[in-house]
């Protein structure tokens, strides 16, 4: 046993490059994954903050004063 934990500590220690390559198709699946990352936070931070911006104008809206409707014709 201890000798096969002496030669997994010695394969471990000996690095050697990986010749591989990455071609653009997992490139261009990075980039829509962070570009899908981005836009589920940014979706998920305007539809938490839409309700509250869309009460507070309605409200802004209903205790303004219209001049039309005060004319008497």
């Amino acid at each position: 046993m201890k000798i096969f934990f002496t030669v997994l500590f010695l394969t471990i220690l000996q690095i050697s490059p990986a010749y591989s390559y990455i071609g653009p198709g997992m490139a261009v699946g990075v980039i829509v994954l962070v570009l899908g990352i981005i836009g589920a936070i940014l979706l998920a931070l305007f539809t938490v903050l839409y309700y509250p911006i869309k009460k507070t104008i309605q409200k802004f809206k209903k205790n303004k004063p219209s001049n039309h409707n005060n004319k008497k014709n």
